[in-house]
């Protein structure tokens, strides 16, 4: 016992002198930054009639919504087998390299994994539905460590369970379990110990995958609870500013009813910018120099993407709609929408100036964000797969990867 301590030890200690000597390589939600960008060149400008080659195909990932991970050399998904999560370790060849137990995965509602892990050098993190954190190396899948929100912090299920893609900054790692007393909790994300705690609106949490900016005076945390989104110092835990979601009177609040706020902020240029299908829809807010305060500047409720994602490009911002299954464009300045296609709810990234749209029903589209007006160029549809067509799009090395349920395909979309 004392020899396998000793080892966990030094194990750990071998990490945190790694960290002090190197700015480690963070692989995360929806590319760098979480911004849906994907730097791939030299990619299709259009699709074949059944779209890109196949490379290859995998269909025993089980339930899940969770968009695959990728480092330059792996990739990493979460799948939920007979009410367990497991986390899953490929090549880029498609090869199992192997797979491990991540306890209990969310079965009530639309069950399966709903997350995406985190990657920081060997590190990896993983957040399942039913609230476990959890720390691994990424090398092997051996356990580093492990916290639950529910017993560890007296969090609280949200009505769909837990989807948060954890975030790291520096030594930290962020989640929110909700509740009263740690609704925000910082952990080392070597240890799992905590650092701080926030009590923020004492709310659950909203399935968000939060932000974060980093300023040259200090770091902000930017995540959604049921009712607010907040910025949190990442240093000290301090709640600096909230950005109330009043389309629901506070007397008619309860699960399920204006408490979703899957998509992950967007920073630019002194601006918050932020998308809500379930609150107050696009809202732009101007924080200040040192971080400390925001103001708002425009909000549209008729932009309601629930969990399409949002992409910043130009001077526009592109996100699937709630109430009407649309692709809509809303203009950055003024807030006003100016274009949509009708082509259904979906999920939205970006690579070399074109935008890669998945709807709800299957299809996968190339689509061209020109000024005069937006145009599909090319789609095809995913036909394997169960249930809800909902995780995003991950383009990597010129790879479209698509998850539909248990089954995921890698498509071949280099022009050379």
């Amino acid at each position: 016992m004392k020899l396998i301590k000793l080892i966990s030890s030094l194990f750990i200690l071998s990490f945190l002198i790694v960290s002090c000597n190197s700015t480690p390589k963070v692989y995360e939600w929806r590319g760098e930054g979480r911004l849906g960008h994907y730097p791939d060149k030299n990619l299709l400008k259009s699709w074949p009639e059944n779209g890109p080659q196949l490379l290859w195909e995998f269909n025993e990932l089980g339930y899940g919504y969770g968009a695959p991970i990728f480092t330059e050399d792996r990739m990493f998904i979460l799948g939920e087998i007979d009410s367990i999560e497991y986390l899953f370790s490929f090549d880029l060849e498609g090869k199992l390299l192997w797979r491990v137990e991540n306890g209990e995965e969310w079965t009530k509602t639309f069950r399966g994994s709903r997350s995406t892990p985190t990657v920081v050098d060997d590190l990896l993190y993983v957040c399942s539905g039913m609230g476990n954190i959890s720390c691994f190396n990424s090398l092997t899948g051996e356990s580093v460590w492990k916290k639950s929100f529910i017993q560890d912090f007296q969090g609280v299920y949200t009505m769909h369970g837990h989807s948060e893609s954890p975030i790291i900054d520096e030594e930290k790692v962020f989640l929110m379990p909700g509740g009263q007393e740690n609704n925000v909790v910082a952990l080392n994300r070597y240890t799992g110990d905590v650092i701080w705690k926030n009590k923020g609106f004492e709310e659950r949490p909203a399935y968000n995958a939060p932000q974060l900016i980093k300023l040259a005076n200090r770091h902000i945390l930017v995540q959604f609870s049921a009712y607010h989104l907040m910025g949190l110092d990442t240093k000290t835990g301090e709640l600096l500013w909230a950005h109330e979601q009043d389309n629901v009177e506070p007397e008619k609040r309860r699960q399920g009813m204006g408490d979703t706020h899957s998509n992950t902020a967007i920073y630019e240029n002194g601006y918050i910018y932020y998308v809500t299908g379930d609150g107050n829809g696009a809202v732009k807010l101007k924080l200040s120099e040192d971080g400390s305060k925001i103001e708002e500047i425009w909000r549209n409720p008729d932009f309601d993407g629930f969990m399409s994602g949002v992409v910043s490009l130009g001077d526009y911002e592109y996100g699937g709609g709630t109430r009407k299954p649309i692709l809509m464009r809303i203009h950055k300045k003024t807030g006003e929408i100016d274009e949509s296609l009708k082509i259904g709810t979906g999920t939205i990234i970006e690579a070399e100036g074109l935008l890669y749209y998945y709807n709800q029903k299957g299809n996968v589209m190339l689509i061209n964000p020109k000024p005069e007006g937006m145009e599909v160029i090319s789609s095809f549809t995913i036909s394997k797969g169960q249930k809800e067509h909902f995780a995003h799009p991950v383009i990597h090395h010129g790879i479209l990867y698509i998850r539909h349920g248990e089954h995921i395909s890698a498509y071949d979309i280099r022009s050379t």
